[in-house]
């Protein structure tokens, strides 16, 4: 009872300013949230070309100075708006922890670490990451649920992709060796290292050609790799496909009749947003 008077205390206690500004910075709901948002996210634009034109050498040498000088404009009005989210938000750790806050905070800290050490003003670019706020100003948010059923693939196909990369590691550590052994040093392939990747450039389709068997058993051993490389590539792609069809599967197996949800566990029996059994869904389909 204490606690809730005192969060209550605290709500009286919060200036209206900082709910008017918490709509506007992190709302999307109202014609100044969305306002800010897309003019947000035209900044962080501007910032990443100014970034990318600085890393060419005719530009930079050209329009130094006044590259650098429109970077720290950008780099102010990333920190101001840094400070305007801590100072808004009710629960300023929780968002300074959040990812989207790390994001904001790594966004402005390269241009200030470039004043001790130069160059680092370019990862800059890792503002890009806050363009993810286009799914909630254009109301995508619906794509997250895809993404989460694209990661629960991933994360179910990693053991057989562990034991895939395992064989392809074998197969070019063995093949190397061949290599090496029926070339040696005089066709370039001086080291077991050295054949070992002349395999993996081979057998990913990659042929960088600084490397190539002049012999006709060198040759024929390389065609091999070449046609099991074709085969392999497809091997990952199989398995993540299968789980990505299966997750949908179960994904629509689980929706809840009441509510529409399918973020449930694999073991719920209830919904966890209404109460609704989930079952009840799979036994209405088996009626005729």
């Amino acid at each position: 009872m204490a606690v809730l008077e005192t969060k209550s205390t605290e709500e009286s206690r919060r200036q209206p300013w900082r709910d008017k500004l918490e709509q506007i910075v992190f709302g999307v709901d109202t014609r100044a949230g969305r306002a800010f948002d897309i003019v947000l996210l035209v900044l962080i634009l501007m910032s990443v070309m100014i970034v990318m034109l600085d890393s060419v050498p005719t530009i930079r040498s050209q329009h130094a100075t006044t590259l650098r000088q429109v970077e720290w404009v950008f780099t102010s009005l990333f920190t101001f708006e840094y400070v305007l989210r801590l100072v808004c938000t009710r629960n300023p750790l929780r968002y300074a922890l959040s990812f989207m806050g790390m994001i904001d905070l790594l966004a402005v800290i390269p241009t200030y670490v470039s004043l001790i050490l130069s160059g680092t003003q370019s990862l800059a670019v890792v503002r890009a990451l806050r363009l993810l706020r286009v799914f909630r100003v254009l109301k995508l948010t619906h794509y997250v649920g895809e993404g989460r059923t694209l990661l629960r693939a991933l994360r179910a196909s990693r053991p057989k992709i562990t034991v895939f990369l395992v064989a392809v590691l074998i197969t070019v550590v063995i093949i190397g060796t061949l290599m090496y052994l029926i070339e040696g040093e005089e066709s370039g392939f001086t080291s077991i290292p050295v054949s070992v990747y002349w395999a993996i450039v081979t057998l990913t389709t990659v042929g960088y050609g600084d490397l190539a068997p002049e012999s006709v058993l060198g040759r024929l051993l390389a065609s091999l790799l070449m046609i099991l490389g074709y085969g392999m590539i497809a091997v990952p792609t199989g398995i993540v496909s299968a789980e990505l069809v299966r997750s949908d599967a179960d994904a629509r197996a689980r929706t809840c009749p009441g509510c529409g949800a399918n973020v449930h566990d694999a073991d719920a029996l209830h919904c966890k947003f209404c109460g609704v059994r989930v079952e009840e869904e799979q036994r209405g389909d088996e009626r005729p």
